[in-house]
């Protein structure tokens, strides 16, 4: 069986888990709109992407 031949120091213990820490998604509000949407994505209510129309939105009395 594997044994550590020193101890872990606690610096590099945490470099090893900087990365395992949880991160916000980015949101920005849309300029038409004023809905919050994911940056460089499709507005999926209007169907625009930088100031064309994309594809078509689904009505909301489909749903």
């Amino acid at each position: 069986m594997a044994v550590p031949k020193r101890k872990t120091s606690k610096s590099r213990r945490d470099m090893r888990r900087a990365h395992l820490a949880l991160n916000v998604p980015t949101v920005i509000e849309d300029k038409v709109t004023g809905e919050y949407r994911r940056p460089h994505h499709v507005d999926l209510k209007t169907g625009m992407y930088r100031g064309r129309q994309v594809i078509t939105p689904k009505d909301s009395a489909e749903s």
